[in-house]
């Protein structure tokens, strides 16, 4: 039988302490419950789970050349990233900032379903900007870096 914990932290790729970090769990818990030796509540699981999740910096190294392909599709290029994932200090509840450079003629619909079905490709929250309405100097564009 396969014990949840250790698969959850294993294909998370996460050490045992890299898992008790972000989820403020105990390391010596985390072995205890990959042992065996203490019971794993659902709540505990679901905690452990959460924390498992890949932070966005770490989703969007993962499919980063995905996540271009799907802007082309709808028409997008230039894409870019800011905010907390383009400077290292994301986490668990935080989501990928992204900054595209729109076709003409493309709208508002086609940029919420680019964000959701780049939400459902990387497996966190993304939300989507375009350049088009920022002013030259604005503090976006000067700290968006390429995917």
């Amino acid at each position: 039988m396969v014990n949840p914990v250790r698969a959850l932290r294993k294909a998370a790729g996460l050490s045992q302490a890299e898992l008790a970090r972000r989820s403020g769990v105990a390391q010596p818990n985390v072995a205890a419950y990959e042992a065996g030796r203490r019971s794993v509540s659902g709540q505990m699981l679901e905690r452990l789970r959460a924390a498992a999740r890949p932070l966005p910096h770490e989703a969007l190294a993962a499919r980063r050349s995905d996540l271009v392909s799907l802007a082309g599709q709808y028409g997008f290029d230039n894409v870019r990233v800011f905010g907390s994932a383009a400077r290292g200090t994301d986490s668990l509840g935080s989501d990928l900032d992204i900054l595209v450079t729109r076709s003409p003629g493309t709208g508002l619909l086609t940029v919420a379903a680019f964000a959701a079905d780049a939400s459902d490709l990387l497996g966190v929250e993304v939300d989507v900007m375009t350049d088009g309405g920022l002013n030259a100097g604005h503090e976006i564009l000067e700290t968006a870096v390429a995917v």
